[in-house]
């Protein structure tokens, strides 16, 4: 039997998202029958003794406190970016410069004009790229997209979801880097928001024009740290600005016809991952919650009469996308098993010479339309995503989501 070609990875970021993706390009070999075999090479984080330890327990060869070493190994073929926002822009275009793929965690980057920059660089450069947003990659998810890419749910009318969180409701909570703009770009919206965005755009198309609020409840937090698990302490005395909101809500028009409803808060309480969506049509309606995340409920208008109602299928058996690949129906998959998903098609991806979906390009469009509602929010108004596209020299047609 030939041998599978290497691909040696590079991840810049040992915390949550630095765990999650090591784990997957660990199981990703165990649970799929890959065409490469991705090899935990290098390992790249600021704390020496973190960094030494975080490489021996996730099982990378090596470790670094330099992201530059990275570039300068020729032997590094795929470049992971799953460290803080504000450093996505400039090691994705020094990573494809280098000819170097690259896989970058959501959001793309803190602007619109900076994804542009980065998108540009990884076309100009000719590498292969792919954005991690992962619940596209829950079973149930896609199967959503299956029934609807079939026509089971007819012409689509609406399109509602929500992202709602309580772990900042404590004004004693610290001042982490997610509640810098200059360091995360966005708050809610942009953390959470373009999750809902991109599921959105995914499952039933483009948007046209938004319409939206924001709001930041709490101005002033401590200075302090947080963990992986959003275990937090307090650090200092001393309080610093909080500059990004804490809410948002936005409507949206969908170029199909479709209206479409979004939330996002850190300050729901009760609720700890409430990313849900609900998709209606003519003929039924689908329902998802990533707190139930195997579960997929769906409703059929021409079920007879008596028998009508939402029914619940967990979507682990093989017939459902991905699943069939880890454990008999019924023994459910969790949130780590989405990065699983994504990253066992990324590679799949570099296999074949292919950009998979959710790539650069839609990582522009999200981030186009996360800067549409804040505009929004400022003007209170319409806006238009193809005149914020425009505005910053981007044709819409280049990046549509192909349905």
């Amino acid at each position: 039997m030939m041998k599978k070609k290497d691909i040696n990875i590079g991840l810049i970021g040992y915390s949550m998202m630095g765990k999650a993706h090591s784990n997957a390009y660990r199981a990703a070999p165990f649970y799929f029958d890959l065409d490469v075999n991705p090899v935990l090479n290098t390992i790249v984080g600021r704390d020496p003794e973190k960094i030494k330890k975080s490489a021996a327990k996730m099982g990378w060869k090596n470790h670094s406190t330099d992201w530059q070493d990275l570039i300068d190994d020729p032997s590094i073929d795929v470049i992971d970016i799953s460290s803080p926002n504000n450093t996505h822009k400039e090691i994705a275009i020094r990573a494809a410069e280098a000819g170097k793929h690259v896989f970058c965690e959501k959001p793309l980057s803190l602007t619109l004009q900076e994804s542009k920059e980065m998108l540009d660089a990884v076309n100009k450069h000719n590498v292969l790229h792919m954005v991690c947003h992962n619940y596209r990659f829950a079973p149930a998810v896609q199967y959503a997209k299956k029934l609807i890419a079939e026509g089971r749910l007819g012409k689509i009318y609406h399109f509602r979801a929500t992202f709602l969180q309580d772990w900042l409701m404590n004004p004693e909570a610290p001042l982490t880097w997610r509640l810098q703009k200059d360091i995360s770009g966005s708050g809610t919206l942009g953390d959470l928001g373009i999750h809902i965005i991109d599921l959105a755009r995914f499952l039933i198309g483009e948007f046209s024009e938004v319409t939206g609020m924001m709001d930041t409840f709490i101005k002033q937090r401590p200075l302090g740290t947080m963990t992986d698990t959003l275990q937090y302490e307090t650090t200092s005395n001393e309080y610093g600005e909080v500059t990004v909101d804490d809410a948002a809500a936005f409507l949206a028009r969908f170029e199909n016809g479709a209206m479409g409803t979004f939330e996002v808060s850190r300050f729901s309480a009760g609720n700890r991952a409430g990313n849900r969506f609900e998709i209606n049509g003519e003929f039924g309606s689908i329902r998802w919650d990533m707190e139930n995340m195997n579960n997929l409920e769906v409703y059929f208008t021409n079920d007879e009469e008596g028998l009508q109602g939402f029914r619940t299928i967990n979507c682990t058996e093989h017939v459902h996308p991905f699943a069939g690949n880890y454990w008999p129906a019924a023994h459910i998959l969790g949130y780590e098993h989405t990065f699983v998903n994504i990253i066992k098609t990324f590679l799949d991806g570099v296999a074949k010479g292919e950009s998979p979906e959710p790539n650069f390009k839609d990582g522009v469009m999200n981030q186009a339309i996360v800067e549409a509602v804040e505009r929004s929010s400022e003007t209170k108004s319409w806006v238009s995503v193809n005149d914020v596209l425009q505005e910053n020299n981007i044709e819409k047609q280049d990046l549509i989501h192909q349905l």
